[in-house]
């Protein structure tokens, strides 16, 4: 395919046709000719340092000096105003992502012998806390358009399978855009004789929002990572959960505490998942400008969109009007993932699905472009739950995501010339 997102200047692998730069609208300044950038990174973390660094350095400084190393003033002021930002009655700041849900699943009533429905097309982390917290993690198949858990087919399971002693869904908010919460909703108030709850894996949405709702508000519980790769990032691991019960907040200080509620007295099994405090103080820092980064990401977005609606790739469609057609009934060598009207999409990962996608990808590293997978193997295959006895085949929609998709670079300090570099790529790997 030829592409009519082109430019003059000589690229290091082929040189692309001279044509008129194509226009844009007023919101997306796409200035031509800019300068091929030696290399373009999937992310850099180095550029966030260079705008906080003073202020980081101070935050960690006043841990030192207070010597209140593990929990105290500052993961209690971090909960606070996670809990504001996300609209919670409580927030619970813990160790990691994936200690975040687990304390979610198991203060929402999850125990050994329940099951859990959740997304096929996920990390790893989603599903093993399910087993972790004793349960049966019973793997659903996606939407084609978001790639985010399916309700619809969640109701199905339910009507056709009834999964023994079902105690919640877990939906994934997939790459920063919630999953469909008004119908998930309906599905538990359908099915209501299960007596299911909602918990939210919300590792790649802080700040993300589901009809004027934010994400960490939308079920009984909701888990956030603060992994350093995160739009809210630590300086090494970190998490926190948000509930919209108090009651489960408090239950959720005591299990992350070796299930004590108070010093050397234990009332139930819990674990050792607390907070560092120079990580709730790094994080306070950089919440003061989340609003801002998650801002900058949709910006950058609307821009790849434009360009590669310009280019010709994706047939001119845009998100909002993406089909839900599988990709090989598709002519266009790209197609981007679809938008619900009701989410406000934060951009963890801007993701493509791509035809000749490892074949796109190698060439995109000769040019020093970063990209990434996320995921190559849907979970139902993952070795590890050959014990469920899924196979392939039987969830196909993931399994095909898994074949196509591409995260291409999004991080907030990202340049136009940048993201232009990576389009013009993509244009010339498809000419």
């Amino acid at each position: 395919m030829k592409s009519s997102l082109s430019s003059s200047r000589k690229t290091p692998q082929k040189t692309t046709r001279n044509t008129a730069p194509q226009s844009a609208p007023p919101a997306i300044p796409l200035s031509v000719p800019l300068a091929v950038p030696l290399a373009v990174p999937l992310l850099d973390l180095r550029r966030q340092y260079d705008g906080i660094r003073e202020d980081v350095l101070a935050a960690i400084a006043r841990v030192c000096d207070s010597q209140s190393f593990i929990l105290g003033l500052e993961v209690e002021a971090l909960e606070r105003e996670i809990a504001a930002l996300t609209g919670a009655a409580a927030a619970v700041g813990c160790a990691s992502g994936t200690e975040a849900l687990w304390l979610a699943l198991v203060a929402a009533g999850v125990k050994p012998g329940d099951s859990v429905i959740t997304t096929a097309f996920s990390f790893f982390a989603s599903a093993s806390a399910i087993v972790r917290a004793g349960a049966t993690p019973v793997f659903v198949d996606v939407d084609p358009g978001t790639l985010n858990l399916d309700a619809a087919l969640v109701g199905q399971q339910l009507r056709a399978k009834r999964p023994q002693n079902l105690r919640a869904v877990l939906p994934v908010h997939l790459f920063g855009q919630c999953a469909d919460m008004d119908a998930f909703d309906h599905v538990v108030k359908e099915y209501a004789e299960f007596q299911t709850v909602i918990v939210e894996d919300a590792a790649q949405a802080i700040g993300a929002k589901w009809s004027g709702r934010g994400a960490g508000s939308l079920g009984v519980t909701a888990a956030f990572s603060f992994y350093p790769t995160k739009n809210l990032s630590a300086y090494g691991d970190a998490g926190i959960v948000t509930t919209t019960r108090p009651e489960m907040a408090a239950h959720m200080r005591q299990l992350r505490n070796h299930g004590s509620p108070r010093r050397y007295y234990h009332n139930e099994f819990g674990w050792n998942g607390r907070m560092d405090a120079i990580q709730a103080a790094v994080l306070r820092v950089k919440l003061a400008h989340i609003a801002d980064w998650n801002q900058r990401r949709q910006q950058h977005a609307a821009t790849y969109d434009q360009l590669f609606a310009d280019s010709g790739l994706t047939s001119g469609l845009t998100p909002n009007q993406t089909s839900n057609r599988s990709s090989g009934e598709s002519a266009a060598p790209v197609r981007l993932l679809s938008r619900s009207p009701q989410a406000k999409h934060v951009f963890h990962q801007y993701v493509i699905r791509a035809q000749h996608r490892d074949e796109l990808r190698k060439f995109l590293g000769e040019r020093k472009i970063g990209s990434e997978v996320y995921y190559p193997l849907p979970l139902h295959l993952q070795p590890v739950f050959s014990y469920l006895g899924l196979k392939a085949g039987d969830l196909p929609i993931s399994e095909q995501a898994a074949l196509e998709v591409l995260a291409l670079p999004m991080f907030p300090e990202l340049t136009e010339a940048e993201i232009r570099w990576v389009v013009e790529s993509i244009a010339d790997f498809y000419s």
